[in-house]
């Protein structure tokens, strides 16, 4: 699979009436699954949902769990590379190990990779509701 070309076509299926930021995103799973998912805005801001989370939550409502993760593929249809936003931050600390890559890139193709435990150093996690 061409995850640069994947993610460019999935551009197209982001629902971004209102922003015209379109974001497309692919989990892969340590089995080799795989899962897409674009944003879905809202008139109503708050319920909209990233692609990112998208991608994670099909894979959940498959059966997947935190182990289960390898990495994560982020498209903006922007000349930046934007970064995750910080609700998709929580969930992606939920799900992945510290050590599973997300690579974020641009329409372009230019591409950054960071660890989970780079975007996100100091999770909140379970052992906090200790």
């Amino acid at each position: 699979m061409n995850m640069k070309e994947e993610l460019m076509e999935l551009l197209d299926q982001a629902y971004a009436p209102y922003s015209h930021f379109r974001v497309s995103s692919i989990v892969v799973m340590k089995d080799g699954t795989f899962f897409k998912g674009v944003n879905v805005e809202n008139a109503s801001y708050g319920a909209t949902i990233c692609a990112e989370r998208v991608a994670i939550l099909k894979a959940v409502s498959k059966g997947y769990r935190k182990g289960d993760f390898a990495r994560l593929y982020v498209m903006v249809d922007s000349d930046q590379i934007s970064s995750c936003c910080f609700q998709c931050r929580q969930v992606i600390t939920e799900f992945f190990e510290e050590d599973a890559e997300i690579i974020l890139s641009n329409r372009n193709g230019q591409a950054k990779r960071y660890l989970v435990s780079e975007l996100c150093p100091f999770p909140f996690q379970g052992d906090d509701l200790l």
